[in-house]
């Protein structure tokens, strides 16, 4: 795997930014004094008035390259995804976790962008017979085929925090979690639920 070079002035564009990681990792990066501006890609507004933040509007993520001449950074940090159930369907579910990953990594590769940083997920497997690490697994490899700069893929378990959205059953699952996190030891370990604020720390850190 190769370094990033570590310099100031560093231009970051996430993508995911309203959501329960990507919200996490806006701050720190608005923080870090390595990065002097901070591109929010967004399908929707975001009270924020920091002046290294820039917020770029794009209602419709499959129209990404239409905005590419905005979007130029040194590292993109990828933080978008959805449930089945949210998406509606599988069809548009995919769309949401492959489709636009690699959609973003050739807009990537096409700007010449240092260094691309991916939420994926633990298990993620494109020969697993489970819809959603299938898919992620499928992500895995089409934005490796498209993207040829230093990549890092982050694998988390259960992601730990307060959404903006309900989502019921990951609420259920975050609090057993809690509980009887602290008894997954050994295999187990790796799939314990971490906190999104956790997460956001580890993508920054592939940075470095």
């Amino acid at each position: 795997m190769k370094t990033p070079h570590n310099s100031q002035n560093k231009v970051a564009a996430v993508f995911g930014a309203t959501g329960l990681v990507g919200k996490e990792l806006v701050k720190l990066l608005i923080e870090d004094d390595t990065y002097s501006k901070v591109k929010l890609i967004t399908r929707r507004e975001i009270t924020l008035t920091n002046p290294k933040a820039e917020i770029i509007l794009l209602e419709d993520f499959s129209q990404l390259l239409s905005v590419e001449s905005k979007i130029a950074a040194d590292v993109y940090f990828i933080c978008t995804g959805t449930t089945i159930k949210k998406a509606g369907t599988k069809v548009n579910f995919r769309k949401t976790d492959y489709e636009l990953p690699v959609t973003i990594a050739k807009c990537a590769q096409k700007l010449n962008v240092k260094q691309m940083v991916i939420i994926s997920s633990i298990g993620a497997n494109i020969s697993s017979s489970n819809f959603y690490l299938h898919t992620k697994g499928e992500m895995e490899q089409g934005v490796t085929k498209e993207y040829t700069g230093v990549l890092n893929f982050i694998r988390p378990s259960l992601l730990l925090g307060e959404r903006e959205e309900s989502r019921t059953g990951e609420h259920i699952a975050s609090l057993i979690m809690r509980l009887v996190g602290w008894v997954m030891i050994g295999p187990l370990k790796s799939y314990r639920g971490v906190n999104a604020a956790e997460v956001a720390r580890q993508m920054v850190a592939f940075t470095k």
